[in-house]
Order: C-alpha cells, then structure tokens, then sequence
C-alpha cells in the first residue's frame, strides 16, 4: 500500500525545469554547489561515512548523493521529480560512482524501510513541502536507533527574507523568482519542536554562511539566514 504523498506538484515541476542545468556550476544551482562541501564536512564530521548507509532525501540531481557517495557511504537518493532523478543517474556514468536513485517519497520509503540507516539528510527540502511535521516524522522513522539526522533550510527573519528571495532571486538572480516562499521558512526553535516530536534528540545547531560574490560558504554561530543541524534517533 502506497503512503499519503506529502508532495507540492508546482514545487516538483519548479525544480524538474532546473533538471538539465544542475551540475552546471554556473547554472541556477550555483548556491548548490557551493554550499555542498560545507554540508558534506558537517555529516562527515559526526558519522562515519565509510560504509554507512545514508539515505538523501530531496536529492535532486544528486550533488550531495555523489559526494556522500565518494567518501564511501551506501546511499539511496530520492526525489519526487523525475527529471532531476534522470540527470543524477544520467551524471552517474560520469562520475563512476554508484548510487541508488529512485523516485520515491519520503513516507514510501520510511514505510518500506523503517530503522534501516546510520544517517539521513533532507537539505533545504522541508520548505518546499506542504507538511513539514510529517516529513521529518518519516525521517525518523527511516533512521536506525542511534543514528542521526542532518537538514538544513532557511529561517524565518527579515535576514532571510532580505538574501534567499530579494536578493538572490530578484537583484543577483542566482535563483528563479519564486524558488522560496517565505510564509513556508521554519524557525530553528520551531524545527526543533517537530524533532522532539518526532522522539528525536537534537544535538547540534549551526548557520550556515554565504558570500555569493566570492563564492564562499562556511559554518557560523548566526543561524539567522540558513542554518543547519544535526539530531539523533536514541538507541
């Protein structure tokens, strides 16, 4: 029996048009790749990657994915657009490694296979979904006891409003009008009330710098734009 889809097709369709862009490092996925190393070194830094099964949930075209991947975890990729899913299995033969890319919910796969990874990332996915407590329920659910979870997303404030939409969408367009609703950005204090709801434990909290002009991004102590943390499923 197939899960209730907790999916916006407006928002699917948004991101399948970037599809045949995303591993252009000068494309609408830009901030993508740039901010990337930066997330890998934060899961890397708390869980041993090398063969751990990591589950990446909102894969897109797969930038985590491949380098989760590369540092030796077992990783299953999904995403509800299937054009993205193309274009990362497509880049798959270019970059010789192996991942598990389906098209796939994130509560199909929490129910097909509950307790059954080390560690679970939802990068800027929550978002973009209509109900964030039930995504971060299913990833729970996947995670086995003791293993972690790592997202990121975008806060609530007139920081983030200023840079993720006028910003970076309107004066430097280095994302589609529209990419970001700021109605739908959740407070760390309020991400953090759906963990623990969740039964999960949160361990970390951190912000997640940006220059867009150097290209340069780096962990911070101001959560006020982007911010990213890490919980734990207690064993």
């Amino acid at each position: 029996m197939q899960a209730t889809q907790n999916v916006s097709h407006k928002e699917i369709a948004r991101f399948d048009k970037l599809a045949s862009r995303w591993w252009d490092p000068d494309g609408e996925s830009r901030p993508l790749h740039d901010l990337n190393p930066v997330r890998l070194d934060y899961v890397a830094a708390r869980v041993a990657l090398k063969g751990a099964r990591v589950a990446d949930v909102g894969c897109g075209g797969g930038l985590l994915s491949e380098a989760l991947a590369r540092a030796g975890a077992d990783v299953v990729g999904i995403d509800m657009g299937l054009k993205v899913i193309e274009i990362a299995r497509l880049h798959l033969h270019e970059s010789n490694l192996q991942v598990d890319y389906r098209k796939q919910s994130s509560a199909d796969l929490a129910a097909a296979e509950p307790a059954s990874f080390d560690a679970v990332c939802c990068m800027e996915l929550i978002e973009h979904v209509p109900d964030p407590a039930a995504l971060v329920q299913d990833l729970a659910t996947m995670l086995k006891p003791g293993a972690r979870l790592f997202m990121s997303t975008l806060n609530r404030t007139p920081a983030s409003f200023g840079a993720a939409i006028i910003g970076a969408e309107y004066i430097a367009r280095l994302l589609p009008r529209g990419t970001h609703h700021y109605a739908q950005f959740l407070k760390p204090s309020e991400l953090a009330r759906l963990l623990r709801q969740a039964g999960l434990e949160l361990e970390d909290i951190g912000g997640l710098g940006y220059n867009p002009l150097t290209r340069k991004a780096w962990l911070s102590r101001i959560t006020a734009v982007n911010y990213l943390l890490c919980a734990r499923k207690p064993a």
